[in-house]
């Protein structure tokens, strides 16, 4: 699919609930691209927020369908909600920050209708970013699948006991490990859990799955980065506790001895923009604390 400007005219309107501010920037996109003679049209779930009566709504499972651009207004965990719905219909997606970090949603509320007027000009960067598809297979069968922006992670739940289980790459063993559980992380994802965990800083440009195990049992046990193509098998050990597995932090789904657990890239990418000037490292500076000022006059 070619990207144009000239193709944003129904534009997807999504937001975080529960939150006053969300609502202040919803309603000003909204009412400026009925100004600019665009049409907006909100998810179900954040029509409800909204004090408007007679606007297009549509299930965020059908979004895509009907429009060619989505704004997400909120956290970076509410682009990732709205990347796994959209990502099949291939469609663009800008995320306006009303989070916390936001590596995602990266544009200021303060510049939301400058940095959007950009973009709807033509005047954005587009990055596509791939996806883990998870396959929970039980006697060979598969009882559970998922899709996941950031990461797959195996964990012990709320037990402090670790959890056993084999690691194989592309067919080929690799090894068996005690650890409190493992981060299977897109380049997407390496700044975020991954990251915590004391994995890599991937650029988002690279075609890489980084494995980042929590907490093993062994102090030579450390991260691994393989190519995006590549198939990864967890087979469940017996344990004294059941493990479970989550794509982006979703509803955990338990494990029993045998299980296995695949992870590979998704088929479809997600259509992220940035407005002009977007820079990821500036981005780390930002919001990893790079680079910091220190006054070393007044140091004791």
């Amino acid at each position: 699919m070619l990207i144009s400007h000239k193709t944003f005219r129904n534009i997807g309107l999504v937001g975080r609930p529960d939150k006053s501010s969300v609502v202040e920037t919803l309603c000003l996109i909204h009412d400026h691209l009925l100004n600019v003679g665009l049409h907006p049209v909100f998810d179900a779930d954040t029509a409800a927020l909204v004090p408007y009566e007679n606007t297009q709504t549509v299930s965020r499972a059908l979004l895509g369908e009907v429009v060619d651009l989505v704004i997400v207004v909120g956290g970076d965990g509410s682009l990732l909600h709205a990347a796994r719905a959209l990502v099949k219909y291939n469609i663009p997606v800008i995320g306006v920050n009303r989070g916390r970090l936001g590596f995602l949603t990266d544009i200021k509320p303060t510049e939301v209708i400058f940095k959007l007027d950009q973009v709807l000009k033509g005047e954005f960067q587009l990055e596509r970013r791939f996806l883990l598809e998870l396959e929970i297979r039980s006697k060979g069968e598969i009882i559970h699948d998922a899709i996941a922006l950031n990461d797959v992670v195996l964990h012990s739940g709320k037990s402090v006991h670790m959890i056993d289980f084999e690691l194989n790459i592309d067919g080929q063993y690799v090894y068996r490990q005690h650890s409190d559980g493992l981060i299977v992380s897109t380049p997407t994802g390496s700044t975020a859990y991954a990251l915590s965990g004391g994995g890599p800083i991937v650029h988002p440009s690279m075609d890489a799955i980084v494995l980042v195990p929590m907490h093993p049992h062994t102090l030579s046990s450390r991260p691994i980065v393989v190519g995006g193509h590549s198939e990864i098998k967890l087979v469940i050990r017996k344990n004294r506790v059941m493990p479970m597995v989550s794509a982006d932090g979703q509803h955990s789904i338990s494990l029993n001895v045998g299980d296995t657990v695949h992870i590979r890239k998704h088929p479809f990418k997600l259509q992220l923009l940035h407005p002009p000037g977007y820079d990821f490292y500036m981005a780390c500076r930002t919001k990893l604390g790079w680079n910091q000022d220190f006054d070393y006059q007044n140091r004791d």
